[in-house]
């Protein structure tokens, strides 16, 4: 009973870790993002585990994990607002070619990076050819280019 206590305290810091650390973390991984993963996922193994290198301890911790992210599917599906206070809601950071400074701030993503998902996505160089730029739920950056007459 140990373990799936473990995993759910794990789970739920991970979780808020995560949101506190913003959907610009998914944004773009460098390699010191790599590394921090990694031992991120080395300390919660440890932490999730204990003592217990048995195989049933590890199917324990796996299928509590994996329940307890159903759950949570289930409450953002079920319950009104659930999924807005767990996965946040889209952020428009740009309008009609204007950057919109508060917001970007907010969440922590810079011009340049609203440039490179033009680029990536639209072959677009320049802020008057977006109409809006959306930070999604995901970390990704969503274009919508200024139709062309």
């Amino acid at each position: 009973m140990e373990m799936v206590f473990r995993a759910i305290a794990i789970y739920l810091i991970l979780l808020v870790v995560f949101k506190i650390a913003g959907r610009r973390a998914l944004l773009q991984m460098t390699s010191f993002d790599l590394i921090l993963l990694l031992i991120i996922s080395e300390a919660t193994q440890q932490a999730l585990l204990g003592n217990d290198f048995s195989v049933t301890g590890a199917m324990l911790t796996i299928v509590t994990l994996v329940a307890v992210d159903i759950v949570f599917g289930l409450m953002k599906k079920y319950i009104s607002g659930a999924e807005s206070i767990l996965d946040g809601s889209p952020v428009i950071l740009l309008e009609n070619g204007l950057p919109l400074s508060d917001k970007l701030k907010k969440v922590d993503v810079s011009c340049d990076d609203i440039l490179v998902a033009a680029r990536q996505n639209h072959g677009i160089t320049e802020f008057s050819k977006i109409k809006y730029a959306i930070l999604e739920r995901n970390g990704h950056i969503s274009i919508i280019p200024v139709e062309s007459e």
